[in-house]
């Protein structure tokens, strides 16, 4: 069978239109990729897997692409990823480049984009087929490895180990599963809860809230109309783009890909860390590094070839371990949930035709976003200008739509939609961080699964330090992880204090 013959004519239009949805919603300040994933993701409900799939997958090339634009626009990150685009891109903007600028990103991200997806393609299955071999205490150990990725990662250590451990606190409500080892016993909540959380929250709401809900309340709380964007939004021309701008960057595109793809393998990391790993990298090989944030071209490559670098990274974790490497595919096991499918070492192996549609939606999806965006940059530009309060009323009722028809029409999905939004918004005013809760709710009830089939299967505690060499080598990961994590607080602890 043909590579591509196994998406339809709908897979690649749904492929399209969301690359062009998620461009809207990277380029409006605000949104984000996750955001987009989210919001659309009751969609695919009534769609089949390829197609859900195919519109998911183009929502987040066309969400992580879309950033650049507010970036070079308005020195305003569409998304965090795009950070280091506004270094060199504003300034570009300034001198009246802004075309040059756009275009320079576009290209550079299609560079990227296509780079990660094949490395997904060749290494995922290589990645499966090994951890095919993991037993519960392995498959217990990477969840744990994973979580400490994400806490040493967090803006503060202490708040983010404590969102990954109120996100299993919220994924532990609910029946104690006899199959999962438990007594079949309510746990974690009241009596006059159990009607509405036998089963616990859902998981599709949850992300929905966190992340549709709780950023519009987060943008309406600043405000919905932002008049100084009409003044700053100047096309002006300048010098033109042209591909010659490329001569002599091609290990920096390759380096940044590489980059930006390697930080999408390790779970919980995020785009903002890839590019400006990829930006400081360059900085440091430059010739000219003093120019770097000044406007030169080479700061936008980096950053746009390692930021859609991760797209194709992210999913490595994802579908060969069932571990998200970041908050859009975290929404993405959604998808795979309402399918019936539970991503994993075996999905690869017995899902070939998802696995190979996957991978062809995937630069599908690049392909369109650079052909839109290139071609089109001066209309989708003014995105920006679209009045919130006419756009958030919209996303909000298509959240809370999608929330009631996941599980055929259930009001309580609609009230854990609003109530994890607000709590979303309010959770963040104290400092707790979104995607380590997120991942956390998503791998806690996993995590306690493994850990209990492992002491069931072996009877004591030390057979997590004892079970393999694998083991042992997780272990080490871990420890690097939270010793690398007390070094870079230690090290910001510092800069602060200088600062201040």
């Amino acid at each position: 069978m043909e590579f591509f013959d196994l998406l339809s004519p709908a897979a690649f239009a749904l492929a399209a239109a969301g690359s062009i949805i998620g461009i809207i919603f990277g380029a409006i300040p605000g949104m984000t990729a996750t955001m987009a994933v989210a919001v659309c993701l009751p969609l695919t409900y009534s769609l089949g897997l390829h197609e859900g799939l195919a519109l998911l997958l183009g929502l987040y090339v066309g969400g992580i692409s879309g950033g650049l634009v507010p970036a070079v626009l308005l020195n305003i990150p569409g998304t965090p990823s795009s950070i280091t685009t506004t270094f060199d891109g504003y300034p570009m903007a300034q001198r009246g480049e802004a075309e040059r600028a756009l275009k320079i990103c576009i290209v550079s991200s299609l560079f990227g984009g296509i780079f990660s997806a094949i490395i997904l393609f060749f290494f995922a299955p290589v990645l499966a087929n090994f951890a095919i071999k993991f037993s519960y205490v392995e498959k217990f150990l990477l969840i744990f490895f994973a979580m400490t990725v994400i806490a040493s990662l967090s803006k503060n250590v202490l708040m983010g180990v404590f969102s990954g451990l109120l996100g299993v606190f919220l994924s532990l409500i609910g029946t104690y599963d006899v199959s999962s080892g438990g007594n079949g016993e309510y746990r974690l909540m009241f009596d006059f809860m159990t009607p509405y959380l036998e089963s616990g929250f859902t998981l599709l709401p949850v992300l929905i809230g966190l992340f549709g809900v709780a950023t519009i309340i987060e943008q309406a709380e600043k405000g919905t109309r932002d008049e100084s964007y009409a003044k700053r939004l100047q096309l002006t021309k300048g010098e033109p783009f042209r591909f010659s701008v490329f001569k002599g960057q091609l290990s920096n595109l390759i380096r940044s890909s590489f980059i930006g793809t390697f930080i999408g393998l390790l779970p919980g990391i995020g785009g903002s860390a890839a590019s400006v790993l990829a930006y400081t990298q360059q900085k440091n090989l430059s010739k000219a590094p003093e120019k770097m944030g000044t406007g030169v071209p080479e700061g936008l490559v980096a950053s746009e070839s390692s930021n859609n670098g991760l797209t194709g990274g992210a999913l490595i974790p994802l579908l060969s371990l069932g571990i998200p490497g970041d908050s859009t595919t975290a929404v993405l096991i959604g998808a795979f949930t309402l399918q019936g499918l539970q991503v994993g070492p075996l999905f690869i192996g017995e899902n070939l035709d998802t696995w190979y549609s996957m991978v062809a939606a995937l630069l599908f999806s690049n392909v369109v976003m650079f052909l839109v965006m290139f071609f089109a940059i001066r209309h989708i530009s003014k995105v920006v200008l679209i009045p919130k309060f006419i756009l958030y009323p919209i996303i909000v009722m298509m959240c809370g739509v999608g929330a009631y028809a996941i599980n055929y029409g259930i009001m309580f999905d609609v009230w854990t939609l609003f109530i994890f939004g607000v709590a979303g918004w309010v959770l963040t005013k104290v400092g707790i961080e979104v995607a380590p809760l997120v991942i956390g709710f998503i791998l806690g009830s996993s995590a306690e699964v493994y850990f209990v089939k492992s002491l069931e299967s072996y009877g004591e505690f030390t057979i997590f330090f004892t079970k393999s060499p694998i083991a042992l080598f997780l272990w080490l990961l871990i420890a690097l992880s939270i010793f690398f994590s007390y070094l870079i607080h230690k090290k910001n602890k510092a800069r602060i204090s200088k600062e201040g």
